[in-house]
């Protein structure tokens, strides 16, 4: 029994590093692929095959040479390659992502192949164990339901520890490359019991390989990285650029999130839209706005400065974002409202009564599904004042319109009035609204805005064009963005 105690302790801590390493490699991947449900679907399907041809050889192997050593120097071995993982696949990830650059996108594939390069192995060896342990704990036939039984409840719950404290303690607190050495020193640990002697060097080089820098975890193509950090939600970095502008980047880094010029609110990018594009259906500036997606503030400060009377509720899921753009990024509008939240869920919560909801909510390539149905933009409806307008920004691998398409069509189940605006080769503005829109309208608006963007607005409205044709409508219940995006974005990459 005390031999037992030892292997339920021992595939209780195996089964923390087993799923805590899923969680924290999936964080080592967004900054390269993005965090989209493709690549979680890689991660959990790895981890799935891996464990289960570790439970499939590890059986063989137990029956062949059922020894107490052999195990420990399975989960010994696992330790050692869990702990070198983010030391070893940051390079091969920076390598991988260089041919997928260009469709500002990670990839299936790419995803695939890190994940598997980074898991496969460690989580194989991790899945041998199991039965290894149930086959030197079962004492005989009679009692071999209870003893199993128990070992996979221990193994489980280790599981359950194991996610837990890698999503909501480690990863927060110390980071990707510490969460993976502390879980794999919680392995080698358990492991050095067992093998005794001089093993007992290996968790203590673990324990030490803690304090190893950081480091930056991705250098920037062009520019300094100046800032970066992993919230709870994501990878975080800020650049300045040669040019002098300081860009906002997430996860896999293939898209500009925020943009912020010392000397001009302006940016010659998307945002300038989100400025001027209100009064193809407004009489006037909006009175109350929600950004849905505000990220540093981009849009928030040029309000301030050009009409500053605008009460603007600011919604970002990424709360720390915040704080990065007080500090980095001058998001000192005082009208500015910051809440931390889902942007669905908060919308739903309001009162309403804005003139101008702006979407800009979207992780590139993908955008939650949640934000691209009739039932959603039903509620912006509802949380609009009569004749207010919701502007969206649809970003695109450049020369496919798909997402657009779609958005478009199911924008128009809702409201009566649907415009495209083509900003960027990426970027098209999408504007909604129950009453008259129109860039005839937007065009009239010129002499009154602010002398800088009249030029900004003149070109707006020229641009205008009724909404593509074509397109699915998506619901709650159907809604396969990532499946839409990721062909997309085989297509393009196939045309190039």
């Amino acid at each position: 029994m005390k031999s037992n105690r030892y292997l339920f302790i021992f595939v209780f801590f195996v089964g923390t590093g087993s799923l805590g390493a899923e969680i924290a490699a999936a964080r080592l991947i967004a900054p390269f692929f993005g965090a989209s449900t493709f690549v979680w679907a890689n991660t959990i399907g790895v981890v799935l095959l891996a464990l289960s041809l570790g439970y499939w050889y590890g059986g063989k192997w137990a029956d062949r040479n059922p020894e107490m050593r052999r195990m420990c120097l399975l989960a010994m071995g696992a330790a050692i390659l869990l702990a070198v993982i983010p030391f070893v696949a940051r390079p091969f990830l920076d390598i991988g992502t260089e041919a997928l650059d260009e469709i500002s996108a990670g990839g299936f594939i790419g995803s695939l192949l890190g994940v598997t390069f980074m898991l496969g192995v460690p989580v194989f060896m991790l899945g041998a164990v199991s039965p290894y342990a149930l086959r030197l704990a079962v004492p005989d036939v009679e009692h071999s339901g209870s003893v199993a039984g128990r070992l996979y409840a221990l193994s489980t719950a280790g599981s359950l520890v194991g996610t837990w404290i890698s999503a909501l303690l480690l990863i927060p607190w110390v980071g990707t490359q510490r969460t993976f050495i502390v879980f794999a020193l919680a392995i080698a640990a358990v492991a050095a019991i067992g093998l005794r002697g001089r093993w007992y060097a290996v968790p203590a080089l673990l324990a030490a390989s803690i304090a190893i820098p950081v480091g930056t975890i991705k250098a920037a193509n062009e520019g300094e990285v100046i800032f970066e950090a992993e919230t709870e939600n994501q990878y975080v970095r800020v650049i300045d650029e040669p040019d002098g502008d300081r860009v906002l980047e997430l996860n896999e880094g293939q898209a500009v999130h925020s943009l912020y010029r010392p000397d001009s609110v302006l940016t010659d990018n998307v945002w300038d839209g989100y400025l001027v594009l209100p009064f193809a259906a407004l009489e006037g500036p909006p009175q109350r706005m929600a950004i849905l997606g505000n990220a540093t503030g981009t849009t928030a400060r040029a309000y301030g400065k050009y009409f500053p009377q605008v009460e603007i509720d600011g919604v970002e899921i990424d709360g720390e974002l915040h704080e990065i753009g007080r500090e980095y990024f001058d998001m000192t509008n005082p009208n500015l409202t910051t809440h931390t939240a889902d942007a669905r869920p908060w919308l739903r919560a309001s009162e309403g009564g804005f003139d101008a909801i702006l979407v800009d909510a979207y992780r590139q390539p993908y955008i939650p599904f949640y934000l691209a149905t009739e039932e959603f933009f039903e509620l912006v409806r509802d949380r609009l004042v009569p004749g207010g307008v919701v502007i969206v920004n649809a970003g695109h691998p450049e020369g496919n319109d798909d997402l657009e398409k779609v958005l478009g069509r199911t924008m128009a189940e809702v409201f009566p009035t649907v415009l495209r605006n083509p900003k960027e080769p990426t970027n098209t503005l999408l504007i909604g609204s129950e009453g008259e829109a129109s860039a005839e309208k937007l065009a009239a608006a010129v002499p009154s805005l602010p002398p800088d963007l009249q030029t900004i607005a003149a070109t707006a409205a020229a641009s205008i064009e009724p909404r593509l044709e074509g397109g699915s409508v998506y619901t709650d219940d159907l809604a396969p963005v990532e499946w839409l995006i990721d062909r997309s974005l085989l297509g393009y990459a196939s045309d190039e």
